[in-house]
């Protein structure tokens, strides 16, 4: 088992202070700080320093040994990768609204754009890689996010609460087939709306959403949501869309599972995310990125539904979030001040150990030991037998555990 030390993203919606605080640095940074990668992703693998000074990457150390690293099972079936991928999200401003391919349509996607010759690093690229992309937000603070469609008649409800002459015939669209068919027929139609349509369309919308709020109406967050990313992304027809998505507000602990096709949107806080070591995103708006509007619209689900909120299961390991992504399995394991008991951790698998808050003394068979203090994660190969985690401090200790999942 081993330290790692891991690449801080500088994207444009990060925080100037989250990050760097869970670190020990300086507060604020001199820039945005959004993601702090945990793992062995190509374009931004963590490091290990060795007990001699020597320092080398965890990709260097999965493909040099990936048997003993991955495990027999996880190394013949992700063909010697590390499946997963933990990150921190630090997240200050919305991000762009997304969906994630399944790996059907990763895989078929990947083959159509290399024989077309488009570069893998190319802006317009959709498919980088042939793989699915499933990912889990667990929220360290109050996490805010636009995830998966609204039951269509409750969102009529809201259009209805919000509604202007141009807005009417969209309204009596869904009303008319409040199903599956009707979301995709009017998702269809606001994002592909000519920009002077949609110019005089939004402004409309933002002013109702506007009175709405200030009316204290029954979709006053809604409304507060729509005004937020008009203000960001004026002629963006991403804003419409976010209309038809449920919104959510998650405590610290809950989580969201973002399977394949799920349309989603981090609008602010602080979270956990586990995803599929894989770069295949098609974005719907609120982005200057490259959206690709029909291949979205052949990758989106419009299942619609109440989004689960995932507050995990007893497990040996904590509570478990379970899924059905076969990439990855994400823990969380709490003490209480005062609370000694260790944990046991190690399955013959793959493990990234991540202490964000408190700090834990983590114990192998072979006698050694590493103390894991906040901000701080650990790689334990598969090769490694269980190892025993407790809390080295009197206060509240967290900390989560990322493996990969069940095949």
């Amino acid at each position: 088992m081993e330290l790692l030390r891991n690449a801080v993203r500088p994207y444009a919606w990060g925080s100037r202070t989250t990050i760097p605080e869970l670190l020990g640095r300086q507060v604020p940074a001199p820039h945005p700080e959004a993601e702090l990668w945990m793992g062995a992703h190509p374009g931004d693998p963590s490091r290990i320093l060795g007990p001699d000074g020597d320092e080398r990457t965890l990709l260097e150390l999965v493909e040099a040994d990936p048997l003993g690293q991955l495990g027999r099972e996880c190394a013949e079936h992700w063909g010697n990768r590390l499946p997963f991928l933990l990150k921190i999200l630090a997240v200050e401003e919305p991000l762009s609204m997304q969906a994630h391919p399944s790996a059907e349509q990763s895989a078929e996607g990947y083959a159509r754009e290399e024989a077309a010759g488009i570069p893998r690093d190319a802006p317009n690229r959709n498919y980088p890689d042939p793989t699915a992309k499933p990912e889990l937000v667990c929220a360290l603070t109050e996490f805010h996010a636009l995830a998966g469609f609204r039951k269509p008649e409750r969102t009529v409800e809201l259009l209805r609460a919000i509604e202007t002459p141009g807005l009417a015939k969209y309204t009596e669209l869904l009303a008319a087939q409040p199903d599956s068919n009707g979301l995709r027929a009017l998702f269809t139609t606001w994002i592909t709306l000519p920009q002077p349509v949609l110019d005089e369309l939004l402004p409309e919308v933002l002013d109702a959403c506007v009175l709405h709020v200030k009316d204290h109406g029954e979709f006053d967050v809604e409304c507060r949501t729509i005004l937020e990313l008009g203000e960001a992304h004026p002629r963006d027809a991403g804003v419409l869309a976010a209309l038809l998505l449920n919104r959510l507000t998650l405590s610290a602990g809950e989580a969201i599972y973002l399977p394949a096709g799920n349309l989603h949107l981090y609008l602010h806080g602080t979270a956990v995310e586990i995803l599929a070591n894989s770069d295949n995103i098609l974005r719907c708006g609120l982005t200057p990125k490259h959206v690709d509007v029909p291949e979205l619209l052949r990758v989106v689900d419009f299942t619609c539904a109440d989004m689960p909120i995932l507050r995990g299961e007893p497990s040996a390991c904590g509570e478990v979030y379970t899924t059905d992504a076969p990439e990855f399995e994400l823990s969380r394991c709490e003490w209480d001040a005062g609370e000694t008991g260790a944990v046991r951790v190690g399955n013959g698998k793959p493990q990234i150990l991540l202490c964000t808050q408190g700090s834990v003394r983590v114990k192998a068979e072979s006698g050694q030991e590493l103390e894991l203090r906040r901000g701080q994660s650990m790689w334990v190969p598969a090769s490694d037998p269980a190892v025993a985690v407790h809390p080295a401090e009197a206060g509240r200790t967290q900390l989560f555990r990322a493996t990969s999942g069940c095949l």
